[in-house]
């Protein structure tokens, strides 16, 4: 095992204190001058199209509405990396991480939208529904299907494998932590339940996220309000802590700047997923009248994810002041915090939030791995296969060294979200015919409906020719 953990550091250190950090900043620096910061200026906007999206279309019973396809996006980014994750950050690069990982979600919720966009535009049919992501603007946009075979390989293993390895090694901590539950038991029990749900179809997903993300992270933000509303007075000391640690001006815990910009963008990718080649599987499945719609709502969720929920979890930790013990991390960390704050049932409260947290996040990593494997191969052995191996990870997961199966995601997230981000660097400028095509629409005071004929050089946009376009209302 020595050798395996020393290979996964290796290919650490080299993706990302080089790599990856240069890229995710770089590229969503460019896609927000290109946009014009789309992610701020029609933040009103996107709640506008939420709200609209919880609307079902009587004419599309079967197909996952927009507000479903967010749902099951935010089931992924809402999950161990807000609660869990967001204490690892902290403990390992100091208070100053939270700020780099407003950073990332600042600006990477452009990339975000460029990618959901484009997942929209290179959708196919599925039934009577659709599927999509960056796998399908490789081989359709780019012309590279031997590019988008490797980047389903990888988000397969990394999102339904390794990721869900994560989610329930968190989940059986934080129980074990609070009730004394034994993990190997805990996992079992995910992994049937788990089993259940995803032998049933995405739609089934869709459903069942649709109803636990909302109420889930609606409690867990109430909690947290009422944390910060006790400790009023110590929100602008905390805010100058972070943001003094974020560029090393304040040593507190962490290893300095370095740590704390490595580790906010680290696990900052992880929770929001901006950039990183995932939301857009969901974004595809959608039923809308033009593509921007759905890159605008996956945007939405990336500030949902960090800036609202992540942000909660940092505050508790840092008002507590328990961070600085170095020997308490991940969701240890998060429960000790809250607990000095509300009281002993927190612990209990937490591990409570975190089975709801990351078993929705079980489920929409599972749906990524589903989409892609249908991209290579559409074969029921094979995605039974999958279903099963899931399932195995799971309980693997929930039995596993925290260290190693962090690590392994940091891993695998860092190579599928490079192959994804060189892919919307090149086909980036789609989407931003696309929104400049919706905007236009809007000033006319049209509901927006998107024809591929209307985009120069666009081609292989199946879904929207003209024959159909009817069918995307």
């Amino acid at each position: 095992m020595s050798i395996l953990e020393s290979i996964i550091a290796w290919g650490n250190d080299l993706l990302w204190s080089y790599v990856l950090i240069v890229m995710l900043i770089g590229l969503g620096v460019y896609f927000s001058l290109k946009t014009r910061f789309v992610q701020f200026k029609l933040v009103g906007e996107m709640f506008r199209l939420l709200k609209e999206g919880m609307t079902p279309d009587s004419t599309q019973n079967k197909a996952v509405s927009s507000f479903q396809a967010f749902t099951i996006s935010t089931a992924s980014r809402v999950g161990t990396g807000n609660m869990a994750g967001v204490a690892l950050a902290i403990s390992l690069g100091g208070p100053g991480a939270v700020f780099w990982m407003w950073i990332i979600a600042l600006i990477g919720a452009a990339s975000g939208f460029v990618e959901s966009t484009l997942a929209q535009i290179y959708k196919v049919k599925d039934g009577s529904g659709f599927r999509g992501g960056p796998a399908y603007y490789m081989e359709k946009g780019l012309n590279k299907r031997w590019m988008g075979i490797i980047f389903a390989v990888l988000i397969t293993i990394t999102f339904g494998l390794v990721f869900n390895s994560v989610q329930a090694n968190t989940i059986s901590l934080a129980l074990e932590e609070a009730w004394g539950i034994d993990r190997g038991v805990m996992g079992l029990i995910l992994a049937v339940l788990l089993g259940i749900i995803i032998f049933g179809g995405v739609n089934r997903i869709a459903r069942v996220t649709a109803v636990i993300v909302p109420v889930m992270a609606m409690f867990y933000i109430g909690v947290a309000l009422f944390v910060v509303l006790k400790n009023f007075t110590m929100i602008p000391e905390v805010v100058i802590l972070i943001v003094g640690n974020a560029f090393g001006l304040q040593e507190v815990v962490g290893g300095g700047l370095g740590a704390a910009l490595m580790n906010g963008i680290k696990r900052g990718l992880f929770s929001n997923e901006a950039g990183m080649g995932s939301a857009p599987n969901a974004a595809a499945t959608a039923s809308v009248s033009h593509p921007v719609k759905q890159g605008l709502i996956q945007s939405l969720s990336v500030f949902t994810d960090t800036l609202i929920i992540c942000s909660a979890t940092a505050f508790i930790i840092l008002m507590s002041g328990i961070y600085l013990d170095q020997e308490m991390t991940g969701i240890a960390l998060t429960q000790a915090a809250l607990s000095t704050q509300v009281g002993d049932w927190a612990s209990g409260f937490v591990a409570i939030a975190i089975l709801l947290f990351a078993f929705s996040s079980l489920v929409g990593n599972y749906y990524y791995g589903e989409t892609n494997i249908e991209f290579i191969r559409s074969s029921k052995t094979w995605l039974t296969v999958y279903r099963l191996a899931v399932i195995a990870m799971v309980a693997f997961g929930s039995v596993a060294q925290l260290s190693l199966v962090w690590d392994m995601a940091d891993l695998f997230m860092g190579l599928m979200a490079i192959i994804n981000l060189i892919a919307i660097a090149l086909l980036g400028k789609f989407a931003f015919a696309a929104l400049q095509d919706y905007l236009e629409q809007r000033r006319e005071g049209k509901d927006p409906v998107f024809n591929a004929s209307r985009i120069e050089g666009l081609a292989q946009a199946e879904c929207w020719d003209d024959v159909r376009q009817h069918g995307q209302k």
